[in-house]
């Protein structure tokens, strides 16, 4: 079930070249559901699109969400709408926060940021130093008068390491991950190739010490496709699922109650307890840990390995 908000925008402030930072607030003026650190909205926009931002904020002010929105030359028309249309207490549906991310308290911790994904990881640092726990944040851009909140880094001085890539170069992932730490979990948020590059230099670390997100899923090589039968137990309806067809989509065209938004296996609307049977997983959130287990799946790119998946729908 996904709950739906209205809001208005309160503020709308540069953070950077071509980054721009929104509050949306209640328009009545009370408190907006709780999040976490990491986590992110949906913005139901009048174009009839939705689009996912990472909560930038503070987790304790209830009073206003915060997203910071980079306007992307290749726009799918998300960014482009909020950098030209959003204004002062203009109104904004907004789908309440998700959470795929799971940031939880550990010994220590490292933070990775690229660019924008300095969004999501920007909470997480001020959690993690109220909490009072050893952290560093590494955070890459391509200049630093495109990387946001920079300003409200400073006052952390060392436990922030800035890399402009036009005058330190590339972080030095080697130097900071070459060694593992048993106490350490590291979260990172930015471009693929940098997520890349961090998957890689954490490939010797400890099961579960790495944690990502993506804002769009990982280049996958193209594969064939076979029907699978999904026998959704609650409905007590059973649907064949064509080749050419995603299970969200077949589910939605038979009627069922089953919600979608970014049909790429990145925002985490669409996931599902899974029953019976072996899911074959494609999306970008969960863990080997999880994909393991096998009782959840996202239906907007996940398909089966078995002929036949009951699903919680």
């Amino acid at each position: 079930m996904i709950t739906e908000l209205d809001t208005i925008v309160r503020q709308l402030r540069w953070e950077a070249a071509g980054v721009v930072s929104v509050e949306l607030a209640d328009p009545r003026g009370g408190p907006l559901p709780p999040w976490r650190p990491g986590a992110h909205i949906e913005l139901v926009l009048p174009t009839g699109i939705a689009r996912q931002y990472s909560l930038c904020g503070s987790p304790e002010d209830r009073s206003c969400y915060r997203i910071g929105v980079l306007r992307e030359r290749a726009s799918r028309g998300g960014s482009e709408y909020v950098h030209a249309f959003l204004r002062p207490g203009q109104p904004v549906r907004v789908r309440a926060p998700r959470d795929n991310f799971g940031f939880s308290r550990a010994a220590a911790h490292l933070f990775v940021a690229g660019g924008i994904g300095i969004t999501p990881i920007l909470p997480m640092v001020h959690q993690a130093a109220e909490w009072g726990v050893p952290w560093h944040l590494l955070y890459g851009g391509r200049r630093a008068a495109s990387m946001a909140f920079l300003d409200e880094l400073r006052p952390y001085g060392d436990h922030v390491s800035v890399y402009p890539e036009d005058e330190a170069g590339l972080i030095p992932l080697d130097e900071w991950l070459g060694q593992p730490r048993e106490d350490t979990d590291v979260y990172a948020c930015g471009p693929e190739p940098l997520l890349t590059a961090v998957e890689k230099a954490c490939a010797h670390w400890r099961p579960g010490a790495l944690h990502l997100e993506r804002f769009r899923p990982r280049p996958k090589p193209p594969r064939p496709d076979t029907a699978v039968e999904v026998v959704c137990a609650r409905s007590n309806r059973t649907v064949t699922v064509p080749p050419d067809r995603s299970i969200l989509g077949a589910l939605q065209d038979a009627g069922l109650p089953v919600a979608g938004s970014c049909r790429e296996g990145v925002c985490g609307t669409c996931e599902t307890r899974v029953l019976e049977g072996v899911p074959e997983h494609r999306d970008d959130i969960l863990s080997e840990q999880d994909r393991a287990a096998g009782d959840r799946m996202y239906l907007c790119v996940s398909r089966a390995v078995s002929p036949r998946l009951v699903l919680d729908v």
